[in-house]
């Protein structure tokens, strides 16, 4: 039985057999960035699928990225050109996304444990700050006295519905992640008790999902409970993020989201919320899927050898800079990320090999017994899907090897 093979890498320019970023060869863009390894974003490819995106969604549908799913401060920049706004979860992000020159009014926090800190700089900067406790609306109310500064408020609700087929289930049942749907009617009492500036909901249920069947549902589930939720709200609901979810194909035998359908079902959710929230904007809020498949890890092999039969390349990269492509990120069952030699994608010799780090852990492996061209020291090996969680979700500081750089192309 043949096994499945990975979605094609299609968006990824090949020239003389050699992958490109930006229009610059690989193995020159290397040497340009001085040191192996890098991640390497492509700037065509980030802005292709924002513009994928606004020809399939309704065109009120407000747009955000979510950071978290990679901070660069260069790619922060410049996605906040292409998008409505930008989700943070964390200070160290507001104040990226502030010296991006990304408008305050535009900007919204979400997180289960802000500190007061944090909740300060939101209350202080004037963004929407998305809060998941009792706890929080004390210290934003106590924070706006103090600094005589309205905080702007949502309620983050952890809904009573889950996102089937989800990779990461957000919501439903038992979360850490926002207020209980059922115990929100009481906490909007107390923003109202505080005198906050009231503003809306985010409800977010999952992520990297790939079944747009699925990921409808949840988008009308989630404007239901938001009607149902306004009824009790002690102003008008004026933002509603419904979250995202939209996931990437990285394992064999996934194939990519159908954005049609997704589209066609929030043209139905988008018109449904004109009549029933007249005063609301929607914002669906996205990440990996915006950056995720526009970024590439690559690392040098170092050394070449083979251990009874099996032949191992490796390499000066490895799981301190690249957990998830390890497994070690959430896999259940490890599968391999598409992986390729980027200076021998498509001709020349073929072998099953595994690309192995230099760290002292068996766990280092970034592929196992893959199909791949031939490579010797010297050659580069390229981890594609990695533009988000890769960097700052690892743990760089392991065995104390180097840390790798990114580049935006």
């Amino acid at each position: 039985m043949t096994s499945p093979l990975h979605a094609p890498m299609n968006e990824w320019s090949v020239v003389d057999d050699c992958l490109m970023v930006g229009g610059v060869p690989l193995p020159l863009l290397a040497e340009r960035v001085g040191r192996t390894p890098f991640y390497a974003y492509d700037r065509r490819l980030l802005d292709a699928r924002v513009a994928s995106l606004r020809r399939q969604l309704p065109r009120e549908l407000r747009l955000h990225y979510a950071m978290k799913a990679n901070p660069m401060p260069a790619l922060v920049c410049h996605m906040a050109r292409l998008v409505d706004g930008i989700d943070v979860a964390s200070g160290g992000e507001l104040s990226v996304a502030l010296d991006a020159g990304v408008d305050p009014g535009d900007i919204s926090f979400a997180g289960p444990g802000k500190s007061e800190t944090e909740i300060t700089q939101a209350v202080a900067a004037g963004i929407l700050l998305n809060v998941e406790s009792a706890r929080e609306v004390e210290v934003a109310a106590r924070r706006s006295r103090d600094l005589g500064v309205p905080a702007r408020i949502a309620v983050r609700v952890n809904p009573d519905f889950e996102l089937k087929s989800s990779g990461m289930k957000m919501g439903g049942g038992p979360k850490q992640f926002g207020v209980d749907a059922e115990a929100v009617p009481s906490l909007l009492q107390d923003i109202d008790r505080q005198g906050l500036r009231f503003e809306g909901f985010h409800i977010y249920s999952g992520s990297q999902n790939l079944n747009a069947d699925s990921i409808a549902d949840a988008q009308q589930k989630t404007l239901e409970l938001a009607i149902q939720l306004a009824a009790t709200a002690p102003q008008p609901v004026r933002e509603l993020n419904i979250g995202g979810g939209f996931g990437i194909p990285y394992f064999p035998g996934e194939r990519p989201l159908d954005l049609a359908k997704v589209g066609d079902n929030l043209r139905v959710v988008v018109d449904r919320a004109k009549h029933a929230l007249p005063h609301a904007r929607l914002t669906i809020e996205l990440g990996r899927y915006l950056v995720g498949e526009a970024g590439i890890y690559v690392c040098r092999v170092i050394d070449r050898k083979i251990s009874r039969g099996q032949i191992y390349l490796v390499t000066d990269g490895g799981l301190h800079h690249h957990l998830a492509a390890s497994g070690n990120f959430g896999q259940v069952i490890r599968k391999n990320y598409p992986v390729c030699v980027a200076n021998h994608v498509a001709d020349g010799p073929r072998a099953i090999v595994s690309v192995v780090g230099p760290l002292c852990t068996p766990l280092d492996l970034l592929a196992d017994r893959m199909p791949m061209a031939d490579a010797q020291p010297g050659d580069l090996v390229v981890v594609f899907q990695s533009g988000a969680y890769g960097a700052t979700a690892s743990p760089q500081s392991f065995l104390s090897h180097p840390r790798c750089t990114e580049s935006l192309v």
